[in-house]
């Protein structure tokens, strides 16, 4: 029998407030808290902090306030920023590529809840995995739903809501997000 934890990453309902559960998300709000109250000139303390919290060394640059649910669900690719108050519930897996920018308040979101109100009131809920393409912008306020991926190279305009997968090589905005044009090889950087 799986516990609360494979349930969650595995994308099975689960209790959020299984202890061990609990505990984690404690972890992670206690290094958040220390990243967060670190100035520019503590880099070393806070790339310390941040491979303490997503479970290995990372060159990313994380602009604080920054939030997570666990730390330990979110890898990252090389040369990632986030801007000033980014939020990832990472329950399931968030996988971003590497040279990745998110603008100010991005919000990334794994976690789902059951759609019927009588499943909802047992206070369950489930997630599914989120992966970003190596070279992705996302502009500031987007927010990316659950089980969406999002291809190599794309922009996601600002305060766009992407609930389905966008290409590579695309711009992608609105809300719900559609793709509004594609972008040219001139113009990805390519030789």
């Amino acid at each position: 029998m799986k516990n609360e934890k494979e349930k969650m990453l595995t994308g099975e309902l689960y209790d959020p407030l299984d202890p061990q559960l609990c505990r984690e998300r404690d972890r992670c709000r206690d290094l958040c808290l220390r990243i967060n109250a670190t100035r520019e000139d503590q880099k070393e303390q806070r790339q310390r902090l941040l491979a303490e919290l997503f479970g290995k060394e990372t060159d990313a640059w994380v602009q604080p306030p920054f939030f997570c649910d666990y730390g330990t669900n979110i890898v990252l690719g090389n040369k990632v920023f986030f801007n000033f108050n980014c939020v990832v519930l990472d329950v399931a897996p968030v996988i971003v590529g590497d040279n990745v920018l998110f603008g100010p308040a991005v919000q990334i979101y794994t976690a789902t809840h059951p759609l019927g109100a009588a499943e909802r009131r047992k206070w369950l809920e489930s997630a599914q995995p989120i992966t970003i393409g190596y070279d992705v912008w996302v502009g500031g306020g987007a927010i990316i739903c659950p089980g969406v991926t999002i291809g190599a190279r794309s922009v996601i305009g600002a305060g766009s809501v992407v609930i389905r997968d966008v290409p590579s090589d695309v711009i992608a905005a609105g809300n719900p997000a559609r793709v509004i044009r594609k972008l040219f090889p001139e113009s990805l950087g390519r030789e």
